[in-house]
C-alpha cells in the first residue's frame, strides 16, 4: 500500500461526505492490505463522512448482453460471479445494500475480510460485538481480542473506518460500517460511533431488556440518548425484533409478537426524533427446513411491509435452526432472497453455515455475498412477472397476522410495557393469543443497571450537542457546547485517542506473533486469522455416522494434521455411509521461493493467428471420445459463433460424440491433419486420463506421433495431466477458441524450429 503523507486532513472540521480524495493514500489492488500501514498515524485520522449511504439505483440497465430492472451503479473493481467470464466478465450489482457479518474476534483480520467482501459486492460491513460487552458499563480502549466478535473500542473502530475509506476508493462505492449500540454503555457507544464515522447500528431497548436483562428504565432512557445521537449523524438504525426467532421454541409462532416489537421500537424512535427513512426493521422469515417456507414466510413478509410502509426493511435470515450443512444454508438463503424480491428490501443480509459450525471463516462470507448477488440478479424484475393475490390465502393470512398483532399491542398498552414483560408476554412460544408460559420474564425493579436512573433538576445543563431531554434554557446559547468552546462532535480535535492499554493482549503483539509463526517469505493456509494454518478436508466414509466421525479424525491425525475437529456430518444412509468435513491445522509453512510456478502461456493475437494460418493452412480432427455424449464444450472450441478455431481459418473436421479413440487417429491420418483434439467431460474411473493415454499410445503404435499435435480437453483436464498422459497440451474450464488456436500455431512453429512466423 502506497501512502502519500504530504497532505493532512483538517481535524477541526466535521467529515465531508462529498470528499473523494483520500489524504491517507490508496490501496494497490495487486498487493495485500498492510495492517501496520493502517495503524500508522492513526491518532490523526478522521473519518471523511458520517451517515448511511444507499446504493444509486439504475432501474433500467443494460449490462453486457442482458437488461436489468433492479440494479445499481457498477463497481470500479470487483470479482464477478464465476460464469461471468462467458459474458465478458460483467458484474452487475443488485439494487439492495448487501450485508456481510464479520465475527473473527480480531479487527486486523476483519478488515482484510472486508476488503475481500467489498470486491464481491458487499457494502454493509456488520461487525459482531464481543460476547458480554452488553454488560460492560463503559468504553474499552486498545484492541483486545474478542470471543464471538470484537470488542468495540476507539482504536478498533478508527482503524476499520480508515481501512474502509481506502477500500471504498478501491472498489468505487461507499461502504457502510455497522455495529451495536446496546448494553449499559449504549449512550457512550453511540457517541463513540458518531465520532468515529460508524454509519449504522442496531439499537432497540427491547434487546437490552429481553435478551441482556438490562433494567427496563435504564434501557429506554439510554436508548433515547443513543437514538438522538444516531438521528443527528444520519445513522441507519436496525431493530432487534428478530432475536425473538432465535429464542422462541417454535419461531413461526411469534410472528404477531415480532410485529409488536417492531411497532414499539419504531414508535419510540420516532418520538425521539429519528427520520423514518433511517429506521430499518430486521425482518426475518420465521421458518426453517423442511417447513413449507413460502406459505408461512410470504404472508409474514407482506404483513411487515404493509404495516410498516414508512420504514426501511433489512431482510435477514432465520438462523434459529441452522445446522452445519453448507448446502442447506445456501438453499435457505436463496429462498429468502426470492422472498425479498417478491416483496421488497432495502438492506439484504446474508447467511452462512458459520452459525451452525461456530467457525467464522472468510470464504463463507464471500460465498454468501455471491449467493445474494446471484439470486437477486436471477429474479430481477420478478414482481413485474408475478402478483401476490390479496384475495387468496396470502391476503387472509396477512389480515389474520395484523389482527393478532393489533390485539397483542392493545393488551401490552393496557398492561404497560414493563408489566407485560414482567408477565412473560414476550417470546412466549404460543401463537397469540395462545400462551405456553415460557416467555422471558424481567423484573422492572431489577436487572443490570437498576437504580441508576435519576430525575434531572430544573437547572440541569450538559454542555454537549444532541443531548436528549431538557436543558436549563438560561445557559443554552446557539449550541449547548458553546460553553466549552465545542464538544467532540463540533470540535473533533478534542477527542482523546488512547492507544493500547494491555501490554499482552493488543494488535501489535498479535501482528508480531503472526509474522513470527509464518516466517518471512512463507505461506500458510488460513480461514479465520492471518496464517492460522487451518484447512478443511471433505471425505466420504462408507460407515455409519459414529464410526465415520472417528475414522475421519484418525485419517486427519495420520496425515499429521493438528487439532482435527469434525465440523459437519451428512448422512447418506444410516448404514451405507457418511460425508464428513474435518477442520485441522497444517503444521508447516511453504516457502514462497521454493514454489516452481511455470510461466503463464502467452496468447498470440487474433491477427497473428489468422496471418499464420493463411500462410500455412492448418487442419485438425476433433471428437468427443469414449462413451461421452457431451458435445457443447467441443463445439464452443470449434464453432465460429462461439469464437472458435474456425474463426481463425483453421479447418476443423468434427467426428461427433462417443467416438472410439482409434477412429479419431485413423481419421486424422486420412485427412492429413496437423492436430487431433479430443474432449472428455466425463471423468468417472479416471476415464479422461485413460482416453488421453490411449490417444498418445495409438499414435506411437501407428508411427504418427511426430506428425500430429495432440490436445486434450474437458472440465477435469489440466495441462499437466495431459502432458503426463503423453499429449502436447491440455485445456480445462474457461478455455476459449483463441487459447487452443494460439497453442496450435505456436506448437507448429516449435516443431518446425521457428518461434516466429515464417
Amino acid at each position: 500500500m502506497s501512502v502519500d503523507r504530504t497532505e493532512k486532513p483538517d481535524l477541526s472540521k466535521k467529515p465531508d461526505s462529498s470528499r473523494r480524495v483520500n489524504p491517507w493514500g490508496k490501496l494497490d489492488p495487486s498487493k495485500k492490505l498492510d495492517v501496520r500501514e493502517i495503524l500508522r498515524d492513526l491518532q490523526n485520522y478522521r473519518p471523511r463522512r458520517n451517515g448511511w449511504t444507499w446504493r444509486k439505483r439504475v432501474p433500467d440497465n443494460a449490462v453486457g448482453p442482458f437488461r436489468y430492472k433492479e440494479t445499481s451503479e457498477p463497481l470500479e473493481r470487483s470479482v464477478p460471479l464465476p460464469a461471468a467470464k462467458y459474458f465478458g466478465g460483467i458484474d452487475p450489482q443488485p439494487d439492495y445494500v448487501i450485508t456481510t457479518e464479520i465475527a473473527s474476534g480480531r479487527f486486523e483480520d476483519d478488515i482484510r475480510r472486508m476488503r475481500m467482501a467489498a470486491w464481491h459486492g458487499a457494502d454493509h460491513m456488520m461487525v459482531i460485538r464481543t460476547t458480554g460487552q452488553s454488560h460492560i458499563d463503559g468504553l474499552l480502549e486498545g484492541t483486545p481480542e474478542g470471543v464471538g466478535g470484537i470488542p468495540i473500542t476507539r482504536k478498533q473502530l478508527r482503524a476499520t473506518r480508515k481501512a474502509l475509506d481506502l477500500i471504498e476508493d478501491e472498489v468505487g462505492r461507499p461502504i457502510n460500517f455497522h455495529s451495536y449500540v446496546s448494553g449499559v454503555a449504549g449512550p457512550e457507544i453511540a457517541v463513540l460511533f458518531a465520532e468515529e464515522g460508524v454509519n449504522g447500528a442496531h439499537q432497540d431497548p427491547q434487546y437490552n431488556v429481553l435478551y441482556r436483562n438490562v433494567n427496563m428504565q435504564r434501557s429506554f432512557v439510554d436508548a433515547a440518548v443513543a437514538k438522538a445521537i444516531m438521528a443527528e449523524f444520519g445513522m441507519l438504525q436496525i431493530d432487534g425484533a428478530h432475536n425473538a426467532n432465535a429464542t422462541a421454541r417454535e419461531a413461526w409462532k411469534v410472528m404477531p409478537e415480532l410485529l409488536v416489537q417492531h411497532a414499539i421500537n419504531c414508535a419510540f424512535s420516532r418520538a425521539v426524533g429519528m427520520d423514518p427513512g433511517k429506521i430499518a426493521l430486521s425482518s426475518v422469515p420465521p421458518t426453517a427446513p423442511p417447513a413449507p417456507a413460502m406459505s408461512y414466510d410470504l404472508p409474514y413478509a407482506v404483513a411487515v411491509r404493509w404495516l410498516f410502509s414508512d420504514y426501511k426493511i433489512r431482510a435477514q435470515q432465520n438462523t434459529r435452526y441452522i445446522e452445519s450443512d453448507a448446502r442447506e444454508a445456501t438453499v435457505t438463503h436463496t429462498i429468502n432472497l426470492v422472498l425479498s424480491r417478491l416483496t421488497s428490501a432495502d438492506v439484504q443480509s446474508t447467511i452462512t453455515p458459520d452459525e451452525g459450525r461456530n467457525v467464522p471463516w472468510h470464504y463463507n462470507n464471500l460465498a454468501a455475498v455471491d449467493t445474494a448477488k446471484q439470486a437477486l440478479l436471477a429474479v430481477d424484475g420478478l414482481k413485474d412477472m408475478l402478483e401476490v393475490r390479496k384475495d387468496g390465502p396470502v391476503g387472509g393470512t396477512v389480515r389474520d397476522l395484523a389482527e393478532r398483532a393489533v390485539l397483542y399491542l392493545e393488551e401490552v398498552k393496557e398492561k404497560g410495557y414493563f408489566q407485560a414483560v414482567a408477565d412473560g408476554m414476550f417470546v412466549d412460544s404460543g401463537f397469540y393469543p395462545e400462551r405456553h408460559g415460557d416467555g422471558i420474564r424481567r423484573d422492572p425493579n431489577g436487572g443490570i443497571g437498576y437504580g441508576s436512573i435519576v430525575l434531572r433538576e430544573p437547572d440541569y445543563f450538559a454542555p454537549v450537542c444532541n443531548h436528549f431531554g431538557y436543558q436549563d434554557p438560561a445557559r443554552v446559547r446557539e449550541r449547548p457546547c458553546d460553553e466549552i468552546d465545542g464538544c467532540t462532535f463540533c470540535a473533533p480535535q478534542k477527542i482523546v485517542y488512547i492507544d493500547e492499554l494491555d501490554p499482552q493482549d493488543n494488535v501489535e503483539n498479535r501482528l508480531a506473533g503472526a509474522a513470527e509463526d509464518m516466517g518471512e517469505g512463507n505461506i500458510k493456509p488460513e480461514v479465520q486469522w492471518a496464517g492460522d494454518g487451518y484447512i478443511t478436508l471433505t471425505m466420504f466414509i462408507p460407515e455409519a455416522e459414529r464410526v465415520a466421525e472417528y475414522a475421519a479424525l484418525e485419517i486427519a491425525k495420520r496425515l499429521n494434521l493438528e487439532n482435527p475437529e469434525v465440523i459437519h456430518k451428512g448422512i447418506a444412509h444410516p448404514a451405507e455411509g457418511t460425508l464428513v468435513e474435518v477442520k485441522a491445522v497444517v503444521p508447516f509453512a511453504i516457502a514462497r521461493d521454493s514454489l516452481k510456478i511455470p510461466d503463464k502461456p502467452s496468447i498470440l493475437s487474433a491477427e497473428e493467428i489468422r496471418e499464420d494460418v493463411q500462410r500455412t493452412p492448418l487442419k485438425v480432427v476433433c471428437a468427443t471420445v469414449g462413451e461421452d455424449e457431451h458435445s457443447v464444450g467441443m463445439r464452443e472450441i470449434i464453432d465460429i459463433k462461439h469464437g472458435g478455431i474456425e474463426g481463425f481459418g483453421i479447418k476443423a473436421t468434427y467426428l461427433g460424440t462417443s467416438v472410439p479413440v482409434d477412429k479419431v487417429v485413423n481419421a486424422a491420418i486420412e485427412e492429413d491433419a496437423d492436430a487431433i483434439l479430443i474432449s472428455t467431460i466425463i471423468s468417472h474411473a479416471d476415464i479422461h486420463r485413460k482416453n488421453m493415454e490411449r490417444l498418445a499410445q495409438l499414435c506411437e503404435e501407428k508411427g504418427v506421433r511426430q506428425k500430429f499435435i495432440l490436445v486434450g480437453g474437458g472440465t477435469q483436464v489440466t495441462n499437466d495431466l495431459a502432458v503426463q498422459a503423453g499429449l502436447d497440451a491440455g485445456f480445462g474450464r474457461g478455455t476459449k477458441g483463441i487459447h487452443v488456436a494460439s497453442f496450435l500455431v505456436k506448437r507448429r512453429r516449435e516443431l518446425r524450429g521457428t518461434e516466429s512466423p515464417p
